[in-house]
């Protein structure tokens, strides 16, 4: 269970890698992510960043198991990483293979560009085990799939095909699996020889146009406390351990009740 980080010229890999899990991402990965990228994001030699999981598949999400440790106080450190993605300087781009679900969506929407098989599948879960999905995720899918879109990834939590996901505009386009890897090192050789300085640039002025979410987050804080309070999350992460239906009991609070 790791983030396996190898260079080939201009162009640094990260691998999730958690074969046992479909690479879900356990609490130390998530912790290892952002000093990683901020080693990379200031080796000069590093232009582009790809990250991909190991074998046939992305990202399981988290790790169930780990949820209950993945705040720390006020910190949520699933956030932290995905953030740090967000925030890395340089072009970044995501290789999915297999299964993209919960936070491997998250890790893949933080990502500059998508390049997936005809064969993934993806899903944003949070519904299955009653938790609330972070805002930077939920205002990043947003951004790529738009509301309707948005809503039915995260109201039914089903598994959707590659051409759905391109469809809602998740991914760039699906990819036969023999193809992937061609396709990805003509692309981060393109990426790698554009001038930095206006690839830097653009992604800057683009992701700070995309930015404001103040409301959202002022929000997000209110149903964090929704799940702290309901138990909703420790039955869905319990249920999920034991094998068994989450027995979900919380209820609609009032409207005054809901207001920031």
């Amino acid at each position: 269970m790791s983030l396996e980080c190898a260079v080939a010229g201009h162009v640094a890999t990260i691998t999730i890698t958690n074969p046992a899990k479909r690479n879900a991402m356990t609490l130390a990965m998530w912790q290892a992510l952002p000093p990683m990228l901020d080693r990379l994001a200031t080796d000069p030699g590093i232009r582009v960043l790809v990250l991909t999981g190991a074998g046939g598949t992305f990202c399981a999400g988290a790790d169930i198991g780990a949820l209950p440790s993945l705040r720390d106080g006020d910190r949520d450190l699933a956030g932290e990483a995905e953030n740090a993605l967000a925030a890395f300087p340089k072009p970044t781009v995501a290789a999915i293979r297999g299964f993209c679900v919960g936070g491997g969506v998250q890790l893949a929407t933080a990502c500059d560009l998508r390049l997936a098989t005809d064969s993934a599948r993806f899903g944003v879960t949070p519904a299955k085990i009653g938790i609330v999905y972070p805002v930077t995720a939920l205002a990043r899918l947003v951004r790529l799939v738009g509301p309707a879109h948005a809503k039915s990834l995260l109201f039914t939590a089903d598994l959707v095909d590659a051409a759905t996901a391109h469809h809602y505009g998740l991914i760039d386009r699906p990819i036969p699996d023999a193809e992937l890897d061609r396709r990805l090192q003509t692309l981060t050789t393109t990426l790698a020889a554009r001038s930095q300085l206006t690839l830097r640039a653009t992604k800057d002025i683009i992701d700070t146009l995309a930015a404001p979410m103040d409301a959202a987050a002022e929000r997000h804080r209110f149903w964090q406390e929704q799940v702290l309070a309901s138990g909703e999350a420790t039955e869905g992460i319990t249920a999920f351990l034991e094998r068994r239906p989450p027995a979900f009991t919380w209820t609609h609070p009032d409207r005054e009740s809901q207001k920031p």
